[in-house]
């Protein structure tokens, strides 16, 4: 592949992470308005300018001035948590209640901004963090065509990916992940429904922890689906998605699902992670989720072997199926869609004029030639046609899912066979961009997970022809701790990770 490097005066900060950067400033061998600086100065040579991968949607115009205040206050011995001045990116479906837009990639809402922070968000404020921008995402989270291209909206264009410019982001947490693997900041958050964080992070070469659903308020989170969202980190490591996680995590009254969450994570906690996790635990691995594709496959038995040597106890393999849920967990998301996405216009976007799905799939016809130019709203018009959450076939279907994923599905082999996780390839590797077929990305391990509501880490896992892929340790609910613990062990061992190319292609000619 043929390579691109930024500008020779773009500020390097691929590395060291955020546990590194928060260490610097607090031995005061940096400031936050020095990274801060130095992380819009790469934006600006590598998403505006240079490679352009278009992953960023909206600088937050008061990132300076938080940095700077923050630093006063550190100077002053005021420290407020564990990310104190450490610059974040937040996807742009996760309300701020800032000068920024939350608009989900839409241009229906573009410039609406939200009254308040989501719940996650304020987490980040009260940990120190600094809100640096919202990124761009596969429009309305990917939900609104099967004919999608993952990391298209209306509002921020295609984001490209840093390893190939030719090839996908995957979706729908597109900037997020191809932000993070550039280097333009520290830490990124992102959101999932079914792979919106694992696949991105896969394929971009990078960590990324979709936590159990509930361990995460997604309270000021425009929805799919309040069965399977979920907000997580994306991260250059597994430490700093522990740190991430960590802040993150927390119960809230305006997200019910919360409550479930045990009480296991103190609120400024850290997350243990001995290099020696794998010694003892007791892996599965999901031969019915593998690629096919020898080249991948054999990065995947590579990384058995290294883990045996670092004496995990392999089960292999375990029966857990491809998913024959698939068409119920579509009824499931699109039934929710149309009930919860009214609830969130009405809190955090009032003055928007779109205030039901109905309205949004009228402002995309009414402005067909900038909102549809690539693939439709089918999937949105079919939600508009179903009725509400007490139908029979919602119902029905929900009940379905929670069969197959759970009882039949994770739950079943986890207990069965005394599992600490499963694993398998958390998918392919990036596919060309193509606006006319849409995104054709392979088999994917996120369905269980997702559908589950458990949580599902993805680490790199090496490189096939130059593109990224991943790792999956999935587990039961609420345990993350256990699932970072092993990934860290992993990386640890084989370090596969490495900073991109901004490669022009990946095709010859």
């Amino acid at each position: 592949m043929a390579a691109t490097r930024a500008p020779a005066s773009t500020p390097v900060f691929d590395e060291p992470g955020a546990v590194a950067v928060a260490r610097s400033m607090a031995e005061g061998r940096m400031t936050a308005e020095r990274v801060v600086r130095a992380c819009l100065a790469r934006t600006e040579a590598i998403d505006r300018r240079g490679p352009r991968l278009k992953s960023v949607i909206e600088i937050n115009p008061d990132a300076i001035a938080i940095a700077r205040e923050l630093d006063r206050e550190r100077s002053a011995g005021r420290v407020r948590g564990p990310l104190h001045g450490v610059p974040v990116l937040v996807k742009d479906n996760i309300a701020t209640g800032d000068r920024m837009s939350t608009s989900a990639g839409s241009l229906a809402l573009d410039g609406v901004r939200a009254r308040r922070d989501a719940h996650v968000v304020k987490r980040l404020r009260d940990a120190g963090a600094v809100i640096l921008a919202k990124t761009n995402l596969s429009e309305w989270a990917n939900i609104r065509s099967t004919r999608s291209v993952s990391g298209w909206s209306a509002r921020g264009g295609v984001t490209r990916n840093p390893y190939a410019l030719d090839r996908s982001t995957s979706g729908s947490s597109s900037g997020t992940a191809a932000a993070l693997a550039a280097g333009l900041a520290p830490l990124g958050v992102g959101t999932e429904t079914d792979g919106s964080i694992v696949s991105p992070a896969s394929i971009c070469g990078l960590v990324g922890l979709k936590p159990t659903v509930g361990r995460m308020s997604r309270d000021g989170i425009v929805p799919i689906a309040h069965s399977q969202d979920t907000p997580g980190p994306m991260t250059r490591s597994v430490a700093d998605a522990a740190l991430l996680y960590a802040v993150m995590s927390g119960r809230d009254d305006a997200d019910a699902a919360t409550s479930a969450a045990p009480a296991d994570l103190a609120s400024g906690a850290s997350i243990a992670l001995p290099d020696d996790a794998l010694r003892g635990a007791r892996l599965g691995i999901a031969r019915a989720f593998f690629t096919g594709f020898d080249e991948l496959d054999g990065l995947i038995e590579q990384a058995i072997v290294v883990m045996k040597r670092l004496g995990a106890e392999i089960v292999d393999p375990v029966d857990l199926a491809q998913p024959t849920y698939s068409d119920a967990e579509l009824r499931v998301l699109l039934y929710e869609l149309k009930a919860d996405l009214p609830k969130y216009l009405a809190e955090f976007a009032a003055g928007a004029t779109v205030k039901t799905l109905a309205d949004v799939i009228a402002f995309n016809r009414a402005h067909r030639d900038v909102e549809m130019p690539w693939f439709g709203q089918e999937l949105f018009e079919r939600a508009e046609g179903l009725g509400g959450l007490d139908a029979k076939e919602y119902l029905d279907s929900l009940a379905e899912c929670r069969k197959g994923a759970r009882d039949d599905g994770l739950d079943r082999v986890i207990k069965a066979n005394r599992l600490d996780a499963v694993i398998a390839p958390t998918g392919g590797p990036a596919w060309l961009i193509d606006p006319v077929y849409g995104d054709h990305p392979g088999v994917s391990f996120s369905s269980p997970a997702a559908v589950a509501g458990h949580p599902h880490l993805t680490v790199p896992a090496g490189f096939v022809r130059g593109l990224p892929i991943g790792l999956s340790f999935v587990g039961p609910a609420w345990s993350e701790a256990r699932l970072l613990a092993l990934g860290h062990a992993f990386e640890k061992a084989t370090a596969h990770r490495r900073a991109p190319p901004f490669a022009k292609r990946s095709t010859p000619g």
